[in-house]
């Protein structure tokens, strides 16, 4: 896409044009390739079939007396897709993420499940694998039942209450990951942000610390951690903004641009 000087200026002075002018809506690039591309989907089978390959390691080599086996996984844009939402937000002319209509939308069970989820998780389960399902939402006293009600909504296995655990005034899995850990061998663990397996990844207004941090990591990306994609939302917005949802204001769409234009070609 071609942009006109006009259309340039707009977004680097940070005039009001993302609202004003759908077509140019920040979010679109990133939510169209969400609502469209194979190759979105076919992350996610990607994704199932390198955890179903290191489960089946597992249950081979797993011998009577040891520790169950289990997964942990995270829900939105990991096992549920909410494409609904963030078509509904585009048509809204909004460009960042917000909360009243999330929360709005999440009862409805509009989300569908990730492509491979419901023939992974119904595999595990299958296998006497625990499917612990920790996830971080906030939608007020009724959390943890929507929470429930996506989940079997979607045709997933819940074993029971304790498989779920919904934590509203924290992004910390690691609490929850450990106490999983004490009694099960945890084979992977599933998600759509780095923060879904450490907390230490979440690090607020340094984008290359950030990444360093990940870089340590990296021989558990594909074996331990199964990562899945998300380009509209997440915690790698913290370490542009200092915030995980930052707010729809024209300093931080010129914020984004920055961030966009890291590395940049300079044509003498």
């Amino acid at each position: 896409m071609t942009l006109s000087v006009t259309t340039l200026a707009t977004l680097l002075t940070g005039n009001s044009y993302a609202t004003d002018n759908n077509e140019h809506n920040l979010l679109a690039y990133s939510v169209a390739w969400k609502q469209t591309a194979a190759e979105y989907r076919a992350l996610y089978y990607q994704g199932f079939n390198l955890a179903k390959m290191h489960l089946d390691k597992a249950l081979m080599n797993h011998k009577k007396g040891d520790k169950p086996l289990a997964i942990v996984t995270d829900l939105d844009d990991t096992l549920v897709l909410p494409l609904e939402y963030w078509g509904r937000l585009i048509q809204n002319k909004k460009d960042f993420f917000e909360d009243p209509l999330w929360d709005k939308w999440i009862p409805t069970n509009g989300m569908i499940p990730s492509p491979g989820s419901n023939d992974f998780l119904e595999y595990a389960n299958r296998n006497n694998v625990d499917i612990f399902y920790v996830t971080s939402r906030d939608q007020g006293e009724p959390t943890w039942e929507l929470a429930k009600q996506n989940i079997l909504a979607m045709g997933f296995p819940l074993k029971d209450d304790a498989h779920l655990t919904v934590l509203t005034d924290t992004s910390n899995k690691e609490t929850r990951q450990n106490e999983i850990l004490k009694n099960y061998n945890v084979v992977v663990l599933l998600g759509d942000n780095l923060n879904d397996f450490k907390h230490k990844y979440y690090i607020k207004g340094d984008v290359d610390g950030r990444i360093a941090k990940m870089e340590e990591d990296k021989d558990l990306f594909g074996s331990k951690y199964i990562l899945f994609p998300n380009p509209t939302d997440g915690h790698w917005l913290a370490a542009i903004f200092g915030e995980s949802e930052p707010e729809a204001t024209q300093e931080n769409r010129k914020t984004l641009i920055k961030a966009a234009t890291k590395t940049a070609w300079k044509d003498k």
